[in-house]
């Protein structure tokens, strides 16, 4: 059956500005798939909170000074993430955005993701940040102040927000991804991070299954002040990580997100094929709100 779009009032409100949008042309993660996914939504009548840059103190919270020092001057270049001009202007604005998602429970459609780095860089042993120079889950969390489920749908494991919130008592990581793939890392649960790996393509079903089965392992969800969504559409039919999914399973995926109840925030990780970007966020803040 073909989806049907059109617009309707939404509480979800998304995050973003086009200065996310002036680096990094050439690349796989560059500006078209944020830039048409922001049009459609745009379409779609979504009300839009432009953010402000992330202070230094705030990426404190999660990152070594001599790391931020090292990406000031565009010296953390790996073979998966380039050294833009500006890169650290450009983080700290995506972060910033993410702090502004996480006080009013919002969308940030914004670039670059963040769920690869770790406090001192590449994380878990992995030598690449996948396109990462900032942990925005991290950060929002940190500068949140609440104990927190972080939800990661990414299609790669997020190895940086284990790294960080590994053994911490007021957070609980759940990760549902491909494997084997980048970053090679989540292929078991540790302590409070609970990682669900599953091969390429197993489609709707399997995803679906597995996702409750994740979320009824988190206990006593009544405890969590807020959920982080590291919403990534690389699992999208075709995408660089795919899953086999589709905006049906995305609609599925915010009913069950709905369902846990709590004040919810949302940001962009992964999702390479722009429209379907926008169109995989527009059925997932649907279902979120159904």
């Amino acid at each position: 059956m073909q989806t049907v779009w059109r617009k309707f009032s939404m509480k979800t409100k998304i995050v973003f500005t086009e200065k996310c949008l002036s680096y990094g042309t050439w690349h796989i993660e560059g500006p078209q798939r944020v830039r048409l996914a922001h049009e459609f939504l745009k379409e779609q009548g979504y009300d839009f909170l432009v953010p402000e840059p992330a202070t230094e103190d705030d990426l404190l919270r999660v990152h070594d000074g001599d790391y931020l020092w090292n990406l000031r001057k565009g010296l953390v270049e790996d073979s998966d993430t380039p050294a833009y001009d500006n890169i650290y202007e450009f983080a700290r604005l995506s972060a910033g955005a993410a702090l502004l998602a996480a006080r009013t429970c919002s969308f940030s459609l914004m670039r670059p993701p963040g769920h690869h780095v770790g406090t001192f860089g590449a994380a878990l042993g992995v030598p690449t940040r996948g396109f990462c120079y900032v942990n925005n889950m991290a950060i929002a969390v940190k500068c949140l102040g609440k104990s927190a489920l972080i939800l990661d749908v990414d299609g790669h494991h997020g190895n940086g927000t284990q790294e960080v919130f590994m053994g911490d008592k007021n957070v609980v990581y759940v990760s549902v991804h491909r494997h084997p793939l980048y970053p090679g890392t989540g292929f078991r649960s540790e302590g409070n991070c609970l990682n669900f790996a599953l091969p390429g393509d197993v489609g709707e079903n399997r995803y679906l299954e597995t996702l409750d089965r994740a979320l009824s392992m988190v206990e006593d969800v009544g405890r969590f002040g807020v959920v982080g969504v590291s919403a990534g559409f690389d699992t999208y039919s075709g995408d660089l990580a795919s899953l086999g999914l589709t905006e049906k399973t995305y609609w599925q995926v915010g009913k069950r997100i709905a369902g846990l109840g709590k004040p919810t925030f949302f940001l962009l990780e992964g999702g390479y094929m722009g429209e379907k970007v926008g169109k995989g966020i527009d059925q997932l803040l649907r279902g979120f709100e159904s």
